[in-house]
C-alpha cells in the first residue's frame, strides 16, 4: 500500500500493566495474582501504531519520561515504523495504566496516570507546528490536555490538514473545537456525552450526529460496535457494517484500530465511504487478537480481508 501524505497524531503514550486474579485486594491486604502482563497503550500511540503497520506516513507527537516505559514506547513506533516527535521530560515519568482483570468475569478496573504526557503546552504544539502543516491528515484525542489538542487542530486546520478528533475518553469539548474537525469519531457513549441524546441503534446515532453536524463538524463516524459505523453528513448518512475477520478475542484498542485505518486511507486520498470500510476492517481484524498496539494488522491482511467481501 502507497504511504500517502503524512499522517501526524498527537496523543498519550501509556505502559499498560494487566493484573489477573480473583478479586481486588482490600485495603491493607495482598493477595496473589494470576498473571500479569506488560505492554504499550495509550490511545494516541495505539493510533499511530495501527497507521504505521498499515504502511502511513506517520509521526507521534508526545512527551516521554526518561525511563524505561519511555524505552518501550520509542521500540515499540520503531518497529511500527513511526517516526518519534516525543519529547523528552526528565523531571517526569512516562504514563502508566495499573489494570485490574478480575478472572473469573472479566471485568476489569484501572487506574491511569499519563504522567508526562499531562504536561503538553499549546507551547511545545507551536514548536511542532511545521511538523502538522506538513501533514495530510491530522490526528488527535482527548487524553492529553484539551488547549493542547484545541491548538493543534487551529494549526491543522488552517493550512488545510485533513483533521479527525477523536473524542476518547468521553469529555465536555469547547464549542469552537467542533468546527476545527472535518471528522469527528465517538463511539455510542461519547455521542450521547457531546449530544444528550441516546445512541443505541443506528437511527438514533443518525439524529445524534445530525446534532454534532449542527455544532459545525464537517462529517461525524460514529463507531458502533459490532454494529459497524455510520457515516454522516449533510448530503449524506451512509450504515457500513462491521467486518468480521473470524472469533472476537479482545476488543479493548478496537477503536484505536478504526481510527488508525481511518487517518491511513485517507491519507492516500481514499473516498470517506470507502475509507469508513477500510477501518472496520481493521478493527475487525485487531478484535481476533488479544492486545493493543500487538493486535494491529497490516495492510495486506486488511485488503485480504477486503477482497474475501
Amino acid at each position: 500500500m502507497a504511504s500517502g501524505k503524512p499522517v501526524v497524531i498527537l496523543g498519550v503514550f501509556v505502559a499498560d500493566t494487566a493484573y489477573r486474579a480473583q478479586r481486588q485486594p482490600r485495603m491493607g491486604e495482598t493477595i496473589l495474582g494470576n498473571s500479569f502482563k506488560l505492554g504499550p497503550g495509550g490511545k494516541g500511540s495505539n493510533q499511530a501504531v495501527a497507521a504505521g503497520k498499515l504502511g502511513a506516513d506517520v509521526a507521534f507527537l508526545t512527551r516521554l519520561g526518561v525511563d524505561a516505559f519511555a524505552d518501550m514506547a520509542k521500540r515499540t513506533w520503531k518497529d511500527a515504523g513511526v517516526k518519534s516527535a516525543a519529547i523528552d521530560t526528565p523531571d517526569s515519568y512516562t504514563g502508566a495504566a495499573y489494570i485490574f482483570v478480575e478472572e473469573g468475569s472479566g471485568n476489569n478496573a484501572i487506574i491511569v496516570s499519563p504522567g508526562a504526557a499531562m504536561l503538553i503546552t499549546p507551547e511545545d504544539i507551536e514548536a511542532n507546528a511545521d511538523l502538522i502543516r506538513g501533514a495530510g491528515v491530522f490526528v488527535t484525542q482527548l487524553e492529553q490536555p484539551i488547549d493542547a489538542a484545541l491548538r493543534a487542530l487551529e494549526i491543522a486546520r488552517g493550512a488545510g490538514v485533513t483533521t479527525i478528533l477523536n473524542p476518547a475518553p468521553a469529555a465536555k469539548l469547547p464549542d469552537r473545537i467542533y468546527a476545527l474537525c472535518d471528522y469527528l469519531t465517538p463511539n455510542e457513549t461519547e455521542t450521547e456525552e457531546l449530544t444528550g441524546l441516546k445512541v443505541s441503534s443506528v437511527e438514533e446515532a443518525r439524529a445524534a450526529a445530525g446534532k454534532l453536524l449542527e455544532k459545525g463538524v464537517g462529517t461525524v463516524i460514529v463507531t458502533l460496535g459490532e454494529k459497524g459505523a455510520l457515516l454522516h453528513t449533510k448530503d449524506r448518512s451512509e450504515h457500513v457494517s462491521a467486518i468480521s475477520a473470524g472469533p472476537v478475542v479482545e476488543t479493548t484498542g478496537a477503536g484505536d484500530a478504526f481510527n488508525g485505518g481511518l487517518a491511513a486511507a485517507l491519507s492516500r486520498g481514499v473516498e470517506p465511504l470507502e475509507a469508513v470500510r477500510f477501518a472496520c476492517a481493521v478493527a475487525g481484524i485487531s478484535v481476533t487478537r488479544p492486545g493493543t498496539a500487538p493486535s494491529m494488522p497490516t495492510s495486506q491482511e486488511v485488503e485480504a480481508l477486503l477482497a474475501k467481501r
